[in-house]
C-alpha cells in the first residue's frame, strides 16, 4: 500500500455497448488553489465524475495531498475510450477534513470543471480554469489534465528499481524511502509519471516493478531527460530530500542480462559543501521489458487532424423543400434527417479538428447563377472556401442554400468521392500521419453512377480516407450494401478488390427511434481501426507532438487494427 495516498476507491471504468478502443490514462494537477483552512493549506482531493443517462456518478478519485495549493497528484485515472462516442467527465476538487466521504458539509468544494474525454485526447493536454457553484470562477485555480494511452496491447514499459546505502534522514530510525520520476518537457515544466510506494524504515529498498506508457515515460523521445528524485517520506507532507538523479530512456535500454543501470542519487547542497561528498545513496534499474503497438490513440495524440466533410443529396426526389413532406423541409421545431444525421456525426468529429471549419458540398443540384447541374458544389457557394465554421456553420449553409437552389439529379456521388480522395492524396503525400479524412455523404435514395462510384472507393481506399454514407428516407437502399464491404470485398467494375474497407452505409430509418448517439456509434465505430490500418499499411508511425520532433523509438510491430 502506497502510504503517500489517501482515500482512494476502486478503479472502474467506463462501460459501453462499442468495443473497447483504448485505455486512457488521464493525470490531475492543479494550481493556485483556494484555501479553506485557517490554520494549515487545504488537503486537495480531485474526484471524477462521469455521466451515464444524464446522471453524474464517482468513477474515481486522486489521493489527497496534504496542505497543498499546488498539487501533482499520483493517482492515475484509467478510462476505456469509445472514439464514436460523446464521453462527458467533470471533475470536482475537494479540500478534505479527516478520512469520512467527500460531500459532507466538512469538505470544501475548491472547484470544478465539465469536459469530453474527446477533447481532451485531442489536445492531450488540457488548461482549464476552475468554477464553483452558479459558474463563479475559483479565484485563479486552474486544473491540468494530461491524457496519455495505455492498453495491455498499445505499448508500455515494465521497470523495476531498487536503492543502495540511502541516507538516513530519521533520528530514532532509518528513513522511508519513495522515488518519484519526472518527464522533463520542452517547455522547461515537469510531468509526474509515477510516485513508487514507500518502503519503511529501510535505506536499501527494492520497490515494486510497475508499468508505464511508453508515451507517458518520454513522450516518444528516447534521449528525453527525466528527474529522479528520492524522498524520506513524512505523514505530515513534510517529505525530507534524499537526492536526485537525472535519466533517459535511451540510458535505461542499456540494461542487459546480468547488468544493471545504475545512478549516483545526489544532494546538490551536500555536493557543493562537502569536499568528498560522493552521493546520498546509488539508484539501480533491476529490469526492464518494453512492448510497442501503434493503436488510434497514438495517432490522434501524436497530432493528427480529422478533416470532416459532408456532402448532402439535392435531388429533386427529396421533394419541393417548402412543402412539409419533403425530406429537406425546414421545420422550426425539429431537425430533419438530414441534420439529424449531421450534427450526430459531427459532433464527435469536431473534437478532433483543431481549426473547427469543416467542409460543405452538395450534389444533384442546378445552382446558381447558371443553373446547370452540378454533382460537386459548395452548398456556402463559395468554390475558392467550401469551409464553414462549425457543425453549426454547416447548419447555417445548409438552410440558407435551400431557397437558392433547384433539387435535379441524378444521384452521382462519385465526383465528390473523387474531390476528397484527391485531397486527402494531396495529405497522403506529406509521409507523416498528419490528417486524416472523413466524408459524411447524406442520400435519398440508390446512387446512380454505381460503376464509377465503386471506382472511386477502389482509388480512395488507398488514401487517409473513411466515407460514411447515411440513407436518408424510405427509399428500398438494397443495392447500398454492395458499397459496405461487411458481406464481401467491394470492387471495381473491373475486379479490382479495395485495399482497404473503407465504407459504412447505414439506413437513417433504423435509427429513428434511438437517440442521435447510436447512430453516430454506429457509423464511426469502425473509423479508428481505419486509420490505424491506414498508416500500417503505409509503415507511418504517429507524429510526435509538435514540440518533440523526434524520431519514434521503435516502427510500427502492427499491420492490423489493434483494439
Amino acid at each position: 500500500m502506497n502510504d503517500v495516498q489517501e482515500a482512494t476507491s476502486p478503479a472502474t471504468s467506463l462501460s459501453g455497448p462499442a468495443t473497447c478502443v483504448s485505455k486512457v490514462e488521464l493525470r490531475v494537477s492543479c494550481k493556485a488553489l483556494l484555501d479553506r483552512d485557517t490554520l494549515n493549506k487545504s488537503d486537495p482531493c480531485v474526484i471524477l465524475m462521469v455521466q451515464t443517462n444524464g446522471q453524474w456518478t464517482e468513477l474515481d478519485r486522486t489521493e489527497v495531498i496534504k496542505s497543498n495549493l499546488h498539487p501533482v497528484f499520483a493517482k492515475v485515472f484509467s478510462l476505456d475510450y469509445y472514439f464514436e462516442e460523446v464521453q462527458k467527465l467533470r471533475f470536482e476538487v475537494y479540500d478534505i477534513h479527516g478520512t469520512h466521504s467527500i460531500g459532507t458539509r466538512d469538505d470544501d468544494f475548491l472547484g470544478g470543471v465539465e469536459c469530453t474525454l474527446g477533447q481532451i485526447v485531442a489536445q492531450k493536454k488540457m488548461v482549464k480554469p476552475l468554477l464553483l457553484k452558479y459558474g463563479k470562477y475559483a479565484g485563479k485555480s486552474t486544473i491540468t489534465v494530461h491524457a496519455e494511452e495505455i492498453s495491455g496491447n498499445n505499448g508500455y514499459v515494465e521497470l523495476s528499481f531498487c536503492a543502495k546505502k540511502l541516507d538516513d534522514k530519521d533520528l530514532f530510525s532509518k528513513s522511508d524511502p519513495f522515488l518519484e520520476i519526472y518527464r522533463m518537457n520542452d517547455d522547461e515544466t515537469e510531468q509526474l509519471v509515477h510516485r513508487t510506494e514507500v518502503i519503511k524504515n529501510n535505506l536499501n529498498p527494492v520497490w515494486e516493478p510497475f508499468k508505464v506508457s511508453l508515451i507517458s515515460l518520454c513522450s516518444c523521445d528516447e534521449d528525453r531527460k527525466l528527474k529522479c528524485l528520492v524522498w524520506d517520506y513524512d505523514s505530515r507532507g513534510k517529505h525530507d530530500f534524499i537526492g536526485e538523479f537525472y535519466a533517459t530512456f535511451k540510458e535505461m535500454q542499456k540494461i542487459s542480462s546480468g547488468n544493471k543501470v545504475t545512478w549516483d542519487c545526489v544532494n546538490p547542497k551536500y555536493k557543493q559543501k562537502k569536499r568528498n561528498y560522493k552521493n546520498s545513496g546509488v539508484v539501480i534499474l533491476n529490469d526492464l521489458k518494453l512492448h510497442r503497438v501503434y493503436s488510434f490513440l497514438d495517432y490522434i495524440m501524436g497530432g493528427c487532424q480529422i478533416h470532416f466533410t459532408v456532402a448532402i443529396d439535392f435531388t429533386a426526389s427529396n421533394g419541393d423543400p417548402r412543402n412539409s413532406c419533403s425530406l429537406h423541409y425546414i421545420n422550426p421545431y425539429q431537425p430533419n434527417e438530414y441534420l439529424k444525421a449531421l450534427i450526430a456525426v459531427g459532433e464527435i468529429c469536431q473534437d478532433y479538428d483543431s481549426d473547427k471549419r469543416f467542409s460543405a458540398l452538395g450534389f444533384g443540384a442546378r445552382i446558381p447563377p447558371n443553373y446547370e447541374v452540378s454533382h460537386d458544389f459548395a452548398i456556402n457557394f463559395n468554390p475558392e472556401d467550401d469551409e464553414c465554421e462549425g457543425i453549426q456553420g454547416v447548419v447555417e449553409a445548409y438552410q440558407n442554400c435551400l431557397p437558392k437552389i433547384q433539387l435535379y439529379g441524378p444521384t452521382n456521388v462519385s465526383p465528390i468521392i473523387n474531390r476528397i480522395a484527391k485531397l486527402a492524396a494531396g495529405d497522403g503525400n506529406i509521409k507523416d500521419a498528419s490528417r486524416y479524412h472523413i466524408l459524411l455523404i447524406l442520400t435519398d435514395g440508390v446512387v446512380t453512377d454505381m460503376a464509377d462510384t465503386r471506382e472511386a472507393i477502389v482509388r480512395a481506399s488507398y488514401q487517409p480516407l473513411s466515407i460514411i454514407i447515411v440513407g436518408v428516407g424510405n427509399a428500398d437502399f438494397t443495392d447500398m450494401q454492395i458499397l459496405d464491404g461487411d458481406d464481401g470485398v467491394l470492387r471495381s467494375p473491373k475486379g479490382e478488390p479495395v485495399l482497404r474497407d473503407i465504407v459504412q452505409f447505414v439506413p437513417f430509418r433504423d435509427f429513428k427511434t434511438a437517440s442521435p448517439a447510436a447512430l453516430a456509434k454506429c457509423v464511426l465505430a469502425e473509423v479508428p481501426n481505419q486509420v490505424v490500418e491506414y498508416y500500417s499499411h503505409k509503415a507511418i508511425s504517429p507524429m510526435c507532438p509538435v514540440r518533440d520532433l523526434h524520431t519514434p523509438i521503435l516502427t510500427p510491430l502492427a499491420t492490423t487494427p489493434t483494439e
